[in-house]
């Protein structure tokens, strides 16, 4: 009998389940959007509900799309939006508050009240996080503060705290009738809660932060069986691997070597490069843990993460009609052949690495009246390539030796406008794999290393296949005069936002 193993990726923007066979090959997708909430300026909400609803969707999907039978499928992993926090009461089931998405910057004001003692970088020593809006503790210490009742359920240990991958596995594997309550050291390490490096929850962050440990889930490993799903259109298939989304697309690309890199192009784009079994300080970029196969000793990361890339181009289509669906950007900025000098910086919620600031936001300048949707929208693509050297330069002061060459992933990939400039700008091959869904396809190994499918990260390395390499051929000089120009839109941006905005 034929053996598969699932993976829900559960995003940003959408809910799917795609099935891999034993070589890595995709077999059958299910995908549905959820709803983004948008109750004030800088506030970002998904519906918990939704979600879960949504997962049970796409699983039948899938299958139904599959000459797959259920009873092949050996092991279900989950990859997921990391960051983004869901509270929810364990008697019932129903969370307290929608789930609080890692964009979201309602918490500035907790951010920097607790920076007020100890400055921003107060926890990294212990998290390997500055403290910033974008991680899930000062979201759930906004839930216990501002919903009524919620914080003495917390205490009373009635009240769940979860990254969305453990709300997705505390429901299918029971919810209300035995749910288990686990994360991964992957999404652990982005709640600025956990030690790095005892991979446990720290008393001290906790104490900051005001959360009750009761609420907490347990840490495990990335690769191991958590449970197995109950009442599902897959009944009894194991849960055995978790990755945060960025992690699990350093494991689908098969980064498993120090030095090695990836960088992944959605929503926002995200660089992680192996560091190996230590945690490597940087004052710049986020060191986090990459992944942890059962027993064997953590391999830990650096992280360069950037909140507006694709988002960028949602921009154009969405608020500004320029254009009608996100591939009509590269024809029609393959119809300049520069900006014409304009840059934008999209710091719509502030900037994240290396910058860390949430006052900044978005610019468009070096307007003229020459400038058209042309030169706006090549700008627009060209600011996701700057962003990105920014954080391979910051990843290249911090590590021993700069890497030779990229590998890259996720939807904008497809753009070889811009993964031909991101080549240019870097000054080093970028690589696209053969199969793009490298993130869905990391969890499922994860999940298929742990019982057996796959015998470890060599059957990993022997499945990933290039696709497509493009090679620098832009003057260094050209390069180095535009990239200043790009550091000095930036500065632009800094400050904009004020207290009381």
């Amino acid at each position: 009998m034929a053996e598969y193993v699932g993976a829900i990726d559960q995003g940003t923007s959408s809910s799917r389940f795609i099935i891999f066979d034993t070589d890595g090959n995709i077999v059958g997708v299910g995908q549905r959007e959820h709803r983004q909430i948008h109750p004030r300026a800088g506030w970002v909400e998904h519906d918990p509900d939704e979600i879960r609803q949504r997962i049970r969707e796409v699983i039948a999907e899938a299958l139904g799309r599959s000459d797959v039978r259920p009873r092949e499928i050996k092991a279900i992993g989950i990859t997921n939006q990391r960051e983004t926090t869901v509270l929810w009461d364990k008697n019932t089931g129903k969370p307290v508050y929608n789930a609080i998405v890692w964009q979201d910057t309602r918490t500035s004001g907790i951010v920097a009240e607790l920076a007020r003692d100890g400055g921003p970088d107060r926890l990294r020593e212990i998290c390997g996080l500055p403290l910033s809006t974008y991680f899930s503790g000062p979201k759930a210490k906004w839930i216990l503060d501002n919903v009524e009742g919620v914080r003495e359920k917390a205490e009373a240990g009635d009240v769940l705290f979860g990254t969305m991958d453990t709300y997705v596995i505390w429901n299918l594997t029971g919810g209300t009738e035995g749910g288990v309550h686990v994360t991964d050291v992957t999404n652990a390490s982005r709640t600025m809660l956990m030690d790095l490096r005892t991979l446990d929850w720290s008393d001290e962050a906790l104490s900051v932060m005001g959360l009750p440990r009761a609420m907490l889930p347990e840490i495990r490993s990335s690769s191991e069986v958590y449970g197995e799903t109950k009442r599902s259109v897959l009944d009894d298939v194991p849960i055995s691997g978790v990755l945060g989304d960025q992690q699990a697309a350093l494991f689908g690309q098969a980064c498993f070597e120090p030095g090695t890199a990836k960088n992944t192009y959605g929503t926002g784009s995200f660089l992680l490069v192996n560091t190996g079994n230590e945690p490597v300080p940087s004052e710049k970029l986020l060191t986090t843990v990459g992944y942890k196969i059962g027993d064997q000793d953590a391999v830990y990361a650096l992280e360069g993460s950037i909140a507006v890339t694709g988002a960028g181009v949602q921009w154009l289509r969405d608020q500004l009609g320029i254009i009608r669906t996100a591939p009509e950007s590269e024809g029609l900025a393959a119809q300049v052949e520069d900006t014409g000098d304009v840059y934008f910086v999209p710091a719509f919620s502030g900037l994240f690495a290396p910058y860390w600031r949430d006052d900044a936001r978005g610019v468009l300048v070096g307007l003229t009246a020459y400038t058209n949707k042309a030169h706006i929208t090549r700008a627009v693509l060209e600011s996701t390539a700057w962003q990105s050297r920014e954080v391979v330069d910051a990843a290249n002061e911090a590590s021993e030796a700069p890497f030779k060459e990229l590998k890259v992933d996720g939807g904008m990939v497809a753009n070889e406008l811009l993964m031909q400039f991101q080549a240019d700008v870097l000054g080093v091959p970028t690589i696209r794999p053969t199969v793009s869904e490298t993130t869905a396809l990391g969890a499922a190994y994860a999940a298929g290393i742990a019982v057996g499918v796959w015998r470890g990260t060599d059957d990993v390395t022997r499945n990933w296949g290039e696709d497509k390499r493009w090679e620098p051929n832009m003057d260094s000089g050209e390069v180095e005069q535009r990239y200043a120009r790009w550091r000095e839109a930036v500065q632009r941006t800094l400050g904009w936002a004020r207290d009381g905005d």
